[in-house]
């Protein structure tokens, strides 16, 4: 009886998964990873090693997201306001991509899972820096799902940017003002090539976006939990993708 329950509980998270409908599952999910100070804070630990346990709930996510059949799945892991934490703190966060990576990117590649990062790569350490750029050119031509690392993004920043550039391009003719369009736009923006987010999941309980895909999460279905994000899993995606598989998307429409 005991090895019956332990290999039905050690089975249930995927049995889970398998009781929701595949032909709606959403194709891009975004995550904005909050809470690993307060959970570390909450059990007398110091923030870091919220942070890294923060790191084995992406690995917890990344493979639930797999087996759910996701396409696309992007963590915002450092804004480009973190910036403002105290040094030790920073420096720490810039050491965990290298980390995670050492750890990971074999079984990764195993996965045939496609790393990229959405970011701006000024301030970024060169450690870290290299360490995401060996992940994505050695995973580049893998066609399973994308792991998308959203580091020293920040929404408004990535709009500016754009903006230049498509003023530029104005200004030496390349493009007249009527060239520009939604399409054109998203082009030009550091998540192009991909789709917007489908489903937008915040922990930590806060109730905003914090400069997070503002552009491209205009239709996105938004679902936020008071769990911190070291304490999320398997069985928290799979509440947000049947939470995501109630909801009807209108897109401003009646139906």
């Amino acid at each position: 009886m005991i090895k019956l329950f332990q290999s039905w509980w050690k089975n249930r998270g995927k049995r889970t998964v398998a009781a929701l409908p595949a032909d709606n599952i959403p194709e891009h999910v975004a995550i904005i990873m909050d809470g690993n100070g307060r959970w570390a804070r909450n059990k007398g630990l110091p923030r870091i090693v919220g942070h890294r346990n923060g790191m084995k709930a992406v690995k917890r996510a990344t493979i639930a997201a797999d087996e759910l059949g996701i396409r696309i799945l992007t963590l915002y892991a450092f804004s480009t306001e973190n910036w403002k934490r105290p040094k030790d703190e920073v420096d720490f966060l810039m050491s965990l991509p290298q980390e995670f990576l050492a750890l990971e990117l074999e079984e990764l590649i195993e996965k045939n899972v496609q790393v990229r990062m959405m970011g701006h790569t000024d301030n970024l350490p060169r450690h870290t820096l290299e360490a995401m750029e060996e992940a994505v050119s050695r995973t580049e031509n893998n066609t399973g799902l994308i792991l998308n690392f959203a580091l020293n993004y920040g929404s408004r920043r990535e709009m500016t940017e754009s903006m230049k550039v498509i003023a530029r391009e104005v200004q030496t003719g390349q493009l007249s003002p009527e060239d520009i369009t939604e399409e054109m736009i998203n082009s030009h923006l550091l998540s192009q090539g991909l789709s917007d987010p489908d489903l937008l999941i915040r922990t930590g309980g806060e109730l905003r976006l914090s400069n997070f895909m503002l552009w491209q999460a205009a239709y996105s279905e938004l679902w936020f939990t008071d769990l911190y994000w070291p304490e999320f899993g398997r069985e928290q995606l799979v509440e947000a993708v049947a939470e995501y598989q109630r909801r009807t998307r209108r897109y401003g429409g009646l139906s």
